[in-house]
């Protein structure tokens, strides 16, 4: 067993995309009133039934439609203390777009460009004077992802809250081969975002949570989003439940370290900080709008799914979902759709049936709300192979 983590490899062949073309804008969105609310409960309490989920958060919104913010189930199984709607959660690969993001921030300013190799700036990477930023950025490099390493994932259960280097993680990358040429396919793959980090890091000058604190999250006005140097998680927090450990028995995850997910994973933020990153994430409003265009611009990556630069688009929806032991979450914004905000953050990563929990929530919510447009993202194979 490998982790899914901050999110596992799959791989898909990436035909030439056709041209862009703009979508017919769509105003479907309903209005949020009380009836809508009761089937929107029903269908969450639905998916936690079935999926045995501990607790959930859920926002959705849309200018002009109404506000729906619920919490439903436990923050701590032991205790019993409600989830909360102001809880604290690790976000998993949503720090994937907190990293791209700073990383497109250094391209707007002239400091790197998006076809520069990485080897240019990273030694000793397989492919490195041919794999650019932007392959990394997109999922397409090739490269072993870390975190489907057997050797990575013992390391991690045996001892959960040991920290990790970015060294260290593509260590357990770099001692495979390369899968596939660069740009050949899309694979979901860790050790990209670790050496955009690295990139990061050495054009700024800054440690990397420093430059995303500095440049990302406050100038995009959140309040409680962090990226730890450790394993501190502030409270309140909820607590995370994970079958990722050494005997397969479910743990509580919580003060686990996440420096093994460090740029592609470990950031923790809450629910009115990623309603307000939804929007400045998928409009661009930290990027010039060639850079956003960019990034907008998706590969086929799954049916139905296109994935950008550190962005999915599924149906419409564009953002990232994140996932890590104990913790799962999902936020996206719908353009077409009102200008419609989904954010879902749970507490645990146990995946039901092999479905990510956080796609169930998606779909079984955007079945009502957006039927033209369902948020579903096929899961994840656990292997670092086709």
């Amino acid at each position: 067993m490998v982790p899914v983590g901050a999110g596992a490899g799959y791989a898909v062949d990436v035909p030439t995309p056709p041209a862009a073309s703009s979508p017919a804008v769509s105003d479907e969105f309903p209005q949020l009133t009380p009836a809508v609310a009761r089937q929107l409960d029903d269908a969450i309490r639905k998916v936690m039934d079935e999926a045995k989920i501990p607790g959930v958060q859920v926002a959705l919104s849309a200018p002009g439609k109404g506000t729906y913010v619920r919490a439903f189930g436990v923050a701590d199984k032991a205790t019993g203390a409600p989830m909360t709607d102001g809880l604290n959660m690790r976000i998993g690969s949503e720090t994937k777009t907190f990293t791209v993001t700073a990383m497109l921030k250094l391209v707007d300013e002239g400091k790197i460009g998006l076809d520069d190799p990485i080897g240019k700036y990273v030694d000793g990477v397989p492919n490195g004077d041919r794999i650019t930023l932007r392959e990394l950025a997109g999922m397409r490099s090739g490269l072993f992802n870390y975190s489907a390493d057997e050797d990575f994932f013992k390391a991690l259960t045996s001892d959960p809250r040991r920290p990790f280097t970015p060294q260290e993680l593509l260590a357990y990358s770099f001692k495979h081969p390369v899968l596939f040429e660069p740009n050949a396919k899309f694979y979901y793959c860790n050790t990209n975002l670790i050496l955009i980090g690295l990139v990061v890091e050495k054009i700024s000058g800054q440690t990397l949570a420093d430059y995303i604190t500095e440049e990302v999250v406050e100038p995009a006005g959140l309040k409680h989003t962090l990226f730890p140097t450790g394993a501190e998680f502030p409270t309140p927090h909820a607590q995370g439940y994970t079958d990722q450990t050494a005997s397969g028995k479910t743990e509580d995850a919580a003060d686990w370290n996440p420096s093994w997910g460090w740029a592609a994973g470990a950031m923790i933020s809450d629910l009115t900080d990623l309603r307000q990153w939804a929007k400045v994430l998928a409009t661009g409003e930290l990027l010039t709008p060639a850079t956003q265009a960019e990034r907008l611009d998706v590969v086929p990556a799954l049916p139905g799914t296109g994935y950008g630069l550190g962005i999915f688009n599924v149906q419409g929806w564009i953002g990232h979902n994140g996932s890590l032991p104990g913790y799962q979450s999902l936020t996206v914004y719908n353009p077409q759709q009102s200008g419609a905000t989904l954010v879902v953050l749970l507490n645990t990563d146990i995946s039901a049936e092999g479905e990510e929990p956080s796609t169930l929530f998606g779909e079984a919510i955007t079945k009502i709300v957006t039927p033209q447009h369902v948020y579903t993202l096929p899961a994840q194979p656990v292997t670092g192979k086709d």
